[in-house]
This record gives C-alpha cells, sequence and structure tokens, in this order.
C-alpha cells in the first residue's frame, strides 16, 4: 500500500484524548487525527520521530493524520484504517503462504446479525473468513505482542470464529505487525487474560492463527514475510 502523497516528518509532542496528537513540524505544533483506538504503548515518548500524511478535504477538521512513529530504532505503523487495505493487497499479490492463489474475496462479510469479519476467501469451494488485527506492541527487541490494552470486542471475534468454524468454515485470525525487523509474535497475556484464554479455546477448537511483519518507509506499507507465532 502507498501513500497518495508523500508523508510529512515531524516530532511527536503528546497523544490526548484518544484521537488527537499533537505533533512539531519545523517550528510550529500541529495537531493530526490519531487514527488507533488501543493504548499504543511504549510508542509515545515525546520527541519520537513521526511521519503524518496531509489531506486538504474542505469537510475535515484535522488536515493531518498520524501514520507512522518511530521507536527504539523502528518504525511503527500506527494507522489501523489502513491494516485491511495492506492485507487486501497482499491478497492480490500472493502475499500471504496460507491464501495463495484465491479464487474470490469479498471484504467486510456478515457472518451473522451481530458480527462481519475483515474478509471472506474462498478457494477450491472452502470458505475462509479472515480476521485482521493490528499489532504495534513489542515490549523487547524481537517479540511483538497483541493486544496493547484489553478487547472485548477481540474475544467476541474469537467465539464467533469458533461457531463458523462448526459451520463449515476455515477460519484465520490474522495479526498483521506493522513493526519493521521484528522476529516472533504471541498474545499479551498479561496485558488482556480473558482473551487469552478464549485464543487458547479457539486454537483448540481449529481457528488458526498466523502473524505477518510488515516493510515499512515514509512512501510505503506493505507484507515482508511471515514471523512465528509463540503459543505460550
Amino acid at each position: 500500500m502507498e501513500f497518495t502523497k508523500s508523508l510529512v516528518k515531524g516530532k511527536l509532542v503528546k497523544r490526548y484524548k484518544r484521537f488527537f496528537a499533537d505533533i512539531k513540524v519545523n517550528k510550529e505544533i500541529v495537531t493530526a487525527h490519531c487514527p488507533n483506538t488501543g493504548s499504543m504503548m511504549g510508542l509515545l515518548d515525546e520527541k519520537n520521530d513521526v511521519w503524518i500524511s496531509k489531506n486538504n478535504d474542505p469537510k475535515r477538521k484535522l488536515k493531518f493524520t498520524l501514520e507512522i512513529i518511530k521507536t527504539k530504532n523502528r518504525l511503527v505503523g500506527v494507522n489501523t484504517h489502513l491494516a485491511n487495505k495492506i492485507v487486501a493487497e497482499g491478497l492480490e499479490n500472493n502475499s500471504f503462504d496460507e491464501f495463495n492463489n484465491l479464487d474470490n474475496i469479498k471484504s467486510e462479510v456478515f457472518f451473522n446479525k451481530e458480527t462481519r469479519f475483515d474478509f471472506l476467501v474462498s478457494k477450491n469451494n472452502q470458505k475462509i473468513f479472515i480476521e485482521v488485527k493490528n499489532v504495534t506492541l513489542f515490549r523487547n527487541n524481537d517479540c511483538s505482542e497483541f493486544p496493547d490494552s484489553p478487547t472485548s470486542r477481540g474475544t467476541k471475534h474469537l467465539k464467533t470464529l469458533i461457531d463458523a468454524v462448526k459451520k463449515g468454515f476455515k477460519t484465520y485470525v490474522l495479526f498483521l505487525v506493522q513493526i519493521e525487523n521484528i522476529k516472533y509474535f504471541k498474545i499479551a497475556k498479561d496485558i488482556d487474560k480473558d482473551y487469552y484464554d478464549n485464543y487458547l479455546i479457539a486454537k483448540k477448537a481449529g481457528v488458526q492463527f498466523v502473524a505477518y511483519k510488515c516493510k515499512i518507509d515514509s512512501k510505503k506499507i506493505k507484507i515482508d514475510k511471515k514471523i512465528k507465532v509463540i503459543h505460550e
């Protein structure tokens, strides 16, 4: 996924009220939309390098959007709204070992009245639901983690994916790790024990879990390669 316009580099001042971030660009402070509902643990140190996009749509209250943060010498893609675009491009380009040469790709498909999953794909008459989770947390140099804050919505998705398995679908949770040069992935059970417990139940029920890291720079973010999921 390529950014349509060149990103603007700045320094993080602070994130506040969840969806706002003040960024210092040259000598000016601009307020950017922060498109990430998580805690963004470990990413919000003052003076971290950041990259923001600019949109001149007159209907927008905030002209800038926070896209990338650099921390611990790694670039991290923080715009969760881009996660499905990155994955959709990866599906089209056969970037995933599990989803090659698909017959059909649909996005935002309802499984029942309450829940829709990010993708429904098919291959050889087998229908596959894919739920995408964006990953930005890493507390050591090698291992990424999800979630970065308690996620009742994520737990609900796990339970519904189990129902889908019972109805004959193959189901995947795809952890999109928007972190440069990371080696592993695991569930952050100390942050959300309920999610971890349901992850174990879902895994036993046949839900499959895969993690892919991204290549990130100020011009594009795209699928890099599969990384090992550590099951603890």
